[in-house]
């Protein structure tokens, strides 16, 4: 049966939980998805306009929550025509000063008797599109909805508001709230998310469903893990794809790095960003045995940025980058340790490789076209307008601070404060064994060329769960793979837009213990194929189609 109907916690206790485990006995039991052995009715859905959700069904404290609207759809998703029950829901919060979390629930006709929470992204700040995908889908099979699950999401705690930042994933102002940051930061609007959706969806069916999973990549794969690490028996599998699991350890990167390139000539121009691409792929393309603007063994590839050093090291145009830039370059693509301890026990950052997977058509998402400076230019790198978002609202909480005036390796009165947050950001408990024994499945993916969140950090991560658990204790429910020429959430044209079912893949682990067995992912946008390979090892090519993944052998 499904842990699903052995959690025990507030709101499971109900006259139905007896029902339900009756009905789908019989799907778990012969190790087929639910929707093989229980019909379920259409869900009921404008009977739950304005229902109540009450306060004991979450296990955390809330003010409780209502449905503040119900309506049936009917539109195509992803090429597939589904009706559905769309429900939002407002969760009210303890403190009145705080905002209430933000839910919608799509509940379809059809449904497989599953249920998938989605993750956000940034500091998020809007519902998820519960229509979409998992992050790195597989581009030519129907999205979770289309297959029939009940899909749910929120916007973590808080409504971004345009006036405080255009773009909605980088406002940070919600965080003067301390249930506010604690929802997001935390990641308690998580579970309390998930706990009203499932008592939304038992009560539109009649039962709860058979299987839980949730699926985030960014914000979102750092919230998967958080979920697995919190509340391990909540969800039995998880997708986490490049997740930023030391929000607060990147943050201080980021000001560090943010610093470096606001000095005066020390920003490297889009010409420039596309002139050292150009160079490190040139220097680096081929030590996988071909030659195809994927290095798909990163930890090899050498590449001085000194080579393309300006006469004098003055910058004399697009053609060469002078000293300050190279610092600036070394800056990114280096390790950085700052010299106090914060509560989480983080002590660095592992910096990027140099490898935006990106032809160079759009600018690098991390460095933007602008030097950052004071006010902080939208045009400047996402990853900069996060750090003045983060000093502004969640570290000093004065709007008017300047960003670029906080030192991350010398903050003076802001250490304590620095300290503290690291308990809420840094997601970084490498104990999975209570959601491993729960049963739970981990299914953990990052591209090579991922120029936002570092995927040495991902590695990071995954090498601690194994010093603890060891190869095997994890292997028997974690697999971690590293897509090579793949970036962050196929932003652009990266050298590899990956595309892959994992989906299918977690079903058949959880449910029917088919462990994943050499998966293969896809270009979405050629179909070129590359094996995915467990890390540490890397695909390497052995002759024969450069576009077939049987061409390919698993290196180390």
């Amino acid at each position: 049966m499904s842990r699903r109907n052995t959690e025990r916690g507030p709101g499971l206790r109900t006259g139905l939980v007896a029902v339900a485990a009756t009905a789908l006995l019989g799907a778990s039991a012969n190790l087929q998805p639910a929707a093989a052995a229980t019909p379920f009715t259409a869900p009921r859905c404008t009977a739950l306009d304005g229902a109540a959700v009450p306060a004991s069904v979450f296990s955390l404290p809330t003010g409780g929550g209502r449905v503040t609207s119900t309506s049936m759809v009917t539109e195509t998703v992803g090429g597939t025509t589904v009706t559905y029950c769309r429900i939002d829901a407002a969760l009210l919060p303890v403190d009145p000063a705080a905002p209430a979390i933000g839910m919608r629930i799509a509940l379809p006709t059809a449904w497989n008797g599953r249920s998938m929470m989605f993750g956000g992204g940034g500091f998020n700040g809007t519902l998820p599109d519960l229509r979409a995908d998992v992050p790195f889908g597989p581009g030519d099979r129907p999205t979770p909805l289309a297959r029939g699950y009940a899909t749910y999401g929120s916007d973590s705690g808080h409504r971004a508001d345009p006036a405080k930042h255009p773009v909605a994933s980088l406002d940070g102002s919600f965080a003067v709230h301390d249930e506010a940051l604690r929802n997001f930061a935390a990641g308690d609007a998580l579970k309390k998310t998930h706990d009203a959706a499932q008592f939304l969806i038992r009560r539109a069916y009649g039962t709860r469903p058979a299987h839980a999973y949730f699926a985030g990549g960014s914000t979102g794969g750092r919230e998967a893990l958080a979920v697995a690490q919190r509340w391990p028996a909540a969800f039995d599998g998880v997708i986490s794809a490049y997740p930023a699991w030391n929000n607060l350890a990147e943050a201080l990167y980021l000001g560090h790095a943010t610093r470096q390139l606001a000095r005066p000539g020390a920003f490297p121009g889009p010409e420039k960003q596309a002139l050292l691409y150009t160079r490190v792929i040139q220097a680096c393309d081929g030590l996988d045995g071909l030659t195809d603007k994927v290095v798909s063994n990163p930890e090899s590839c050498r590449f001085d940025p000194a080579e393309l050093r300006c006469p004098d090291g003055t910058d004399t145009g697009p053609a060469c980058l002078s000293d300050l830039q190279i610092a600036s370059v070394r800056t990114i693509s280096s390790p950085w340790t700052w010299p106090y301890e914060v509560v989480s026990g983080e002590r660095g950052y592992p910096g990027f490789p140099f490898l935006s997977g990106a032809d160079m058509r759009t600018p690098l998402l991390g460095l933007g076209t602008t030097a950052p400076s004071t006010p902080m230019p939208l045009t400047s790198g996402y990853g900069m307008q996060y750090w003045d978002q983060w000093v502004r609202y969640f570290l000093t909480r004065n709007p008017a601070q300047d960003s670029l005036a906080v030192d991350p390796a010398r903050p003076g009165a802001w250490q304590g404060r620095i300290s503290e947050l690291s308990a809420l950001q840094d997601v970084n408990d490498a104990d999975l064994r209570p959601f491993a024994r729960a049963g739970g499945k981990l299914l953990l993916l990052h591209g090579a060329a991922d120029g936002l969140v570092s995927h040495r950090s991902t590695n990071d991560y995954f090498e601690r769960v194994t010093d603890i658990m060891g190869e095997r204790g994890t292997d028997d429910f974690l697999r971690y793979y590293l897509v090579p020429g793949a970036n962050h959430a196929n932003f652009g044209n990266p050298a590899f837009a990956a595309g892959w079912d994992s989906l299918t893949a977690l079903e058949r682990w959880s449910e029917q213990d088919r462990r994943p067995t050499d998966p293969v992912v896809r270009d979405v946008r050629d179909g070129r194929e590359r094996p995915l390979c467990t890390y540490p090892l890397w695909p390497k090519y052995r002759g024969g189609d450069p576009d077939s993944a049987d061409s390919f052998t698993c290196s180390r």
